[in-house]
């Protein structure tokens, strides 16, 4: 979760942004191997040389402990929702919801918030571990826990309203149709990924982080220049202060239907060269210019259509088994949410390499788009080191496989040097 930075602080940030960029060099440092580039492989090996034993070290145990983290964060999920059904605390909280209002969806919502608070509640200790302590360990968070305690309540307050309206639309059309609710429930769910989706850009992220134009010419023509070449209709590039909060580089060609913005953090401004800046945002052109986000859209509808598929079986076994103990009287009854949310936790538990697979397809496609668009395979190859700060740089084949969501540095480095070597002939 994130916090909004007051007026002053945000106003200082960027002051620091611009001036921390002009101490970045124009040029970026490249080894031998990859100057003038025969074997890729060779150059790929080059640059990840230039890291040092104890970085490599840091990188692989923060990501190795990532992989026990997609583990623990079912269960914690998945143990909530048991604990809730168990104890009849699920039940206790749709009674006390009956008890404010005779209205459905105004039960529901009320019925959301309190859940809302108490899993938020329960899982604290486990998200302040992960969200704070251990991001704190490996040196990757700037924020304090005041801070990010606010942006963990601002997170709540957000999940609370929209959720909230989410819920009790869903569960609405559950009520209305006892014999299709799974289809009708996916459909549901979908127009709302879709809305989230188009109203997160404009009206959700900048409760985190301020927002501004971003003014220097040396960065922003080169952008927006990227941009026009690439057919993407845009103005202004945005910058948001990011480095309150963490240390990582990031950038985005974000929104749908007409909320389409070119939007790249502080810390890519501090810690990069315009080389750099250019191969990361035409990468992230790419991910416009192939319609990923719409692409994304299907493949996570159709899953989500499947998993309701899922649901509507095992909610019926489920429920007819141990209904009557956990006080749960049917798929429109809000004391089966978290029943709801145990099955599609375990759903996509098992798909985790799936998804994995499918964003790390498009953020392939992505870097080829990019490289050929910004034309700076060296600018891509030390972003991917910059990146390597936190991911593993060199997995091996079927652990890319199930649990990298991006290429690896490895890859990433080596189309970039591929690349070039194909452009010097």
């Amino acid at each position: 979760m994130k916090k909004l930075v007051v007026g002053f602080l945000a106003a200082l940030a960027i002051a620091t942004a611009g001036a921390a960029f002009g101490q970045v060099p124009e040029r970026i440092p490249v080894p031998a191997a990859a100057q003038h580039v025969t074997d890729p492989e060779a150059a790929t090996q080059a640059y990840i040389a230039t890291m040092t034993p104890e970085q490599k070290a840091k990188s692989d145990a923060y990501f190795e402990g990532g992989y026990w983290l997609i583990l623990w964060d079912f269960l914690v999920a998945a143990g909530i929702s048991l604990l809730l059904l168990s104890t009849r605390l699920s039940a206790g909280m749709r009674n006390a919801a009956e008890r404010v209002s005779r209205r459905k969806p105004v039960q529901t919502f009320l019925y959301w918030g309190m859940y809302s608070v108490l899993t938020g509640v329960i899982a604290f200790p486990f998200n302040w571990w992960k969200g704070f302590v251990r991001e704190h360990k490996y040196g990757l968070a700037n924020q304090d826990f005041g801070g990010w305690m606010g942006d963990q309540l601002k997170g709540l307050a957000v999940a609370v309203i929209l959720g909230g309206l989410f819920i009790a639309l869903l569960y609405g059309v559950l009520r209305r149709t006892p014999q299709t609710w799974w289809i009708w429930g996916s459909l549901t769910m979908i127009v709302f990924l879709m809305f989230a989706v188009l109203i997160a850009p404009v009206y959700i992220d900048p409760l985190f982080n301020k927002y501004v134009k971003l003014e220097d010419p040396r960065v922003k023509e080169p952008i927006l220049s990227l941009a026009r070449a690439s057919g993407i209709s845009v103005n202004d590039v945005y910058m948001m202060d990011a480095s309150k909060q963490s240390k990582r580089i990031s950038a985005n060609v974000s929104g749908l239907f007409g909320t389409e913005s070119i939007r790249l953090n502080d810390n890519l401004l501090k810690r990069c060269s315009l080389e750099e800046i250019e191969a990361v945002m035409g990468h992230e052109m790419g991910h416009y210019v192939l319609n990923h986000i719409y692409k994304g859209i299907v493949f996570f509808g159709i899953l989500i259509v499947v998993g309701f598929a899922f649901l509507r079986w095992s909610f019926a076994k489920l429920t007819a088994r141990y209904g009557a103990r956990w006080d749960v009287r049917g798929v429109g009854d809000t004391a089966g949410l978290p029943l709801f949310v145990l099955l599609f936790a375990a759903y996509f538990f098992v798909l985790t390499p799936v998804v994995n697979t499918l964003i790390r397809v498009q953020e392939y496609e992505a870097d080829i788009f990019g490289l050929n668009a910004a034309q700076q395979p060296d600018g891509f190859a030390t972003t991917a080191l910059k990146l390597s700060e936190y991911r593993k740089i060199s997995p091996g084949k079927w652990e890319e496989f199930i649990f990298y969501d991006h290429p690896s540095g490895h890859t990433r480095i080596y189309s970039a040097m591929r690349w070039k070597a194909e452009h010097q002939k």
